[in-house]
């Protein structure tokens, strides 16, 4: 019985097939989310009042990008195989994660600056 091989080609194809898979996942999840939010009052809001509800939209589109790229780094890294190219690649997406979650945490206290500013 001949031993099975996998090219490097195949590797990567397998590889972006399932980012591919993984970021369809991820689009879907957050298109429910931003669903799931409940909708503007249809009386005039006040200013505080849209400033609040966009530093939840903020935060929250914040953290699932950044949920996103740590899977996509995750499964990059564990699909490299080895390959220096594609762990640097998932070094950079984990990274890419990482500072998502410090604009995250951040995002309150900026729109909290910038409510304190404008009004």
């Amino acid at each position: 019985m001949p031993e099975i091989t996998t090219t490097a080609a195949a590797r990567r194809r397998t590889t972006h097939r399932l980012l591919r898979c993984v970021t369809f996942c991820g689009v879907v999840l957050l298109l429910a989310v931003g669903d799931a939010a409940p909708a503007l009052a249809a009386d005039a809001p006040t200013l505080g009042g849209v400033i609040d509800k966009l530093r939840g939209v903020v935060l929250g589109l914040l953290v699932g990008l950044a949920t996103l790229f740590l899977t996509i780094g995750a499964v990059r890294y564990l699909a490299a195989d080895g390959d220096p190219g594609e762990v640097e690649r998932a070094k950079k997406s984990l990274r890419n994660a990482l500072i998502g979650y410090g604009v995250a945490m951040l995002a309150p206290a900026i729109l909290a600056l910038l409510q304190t500013v404008v009004g």
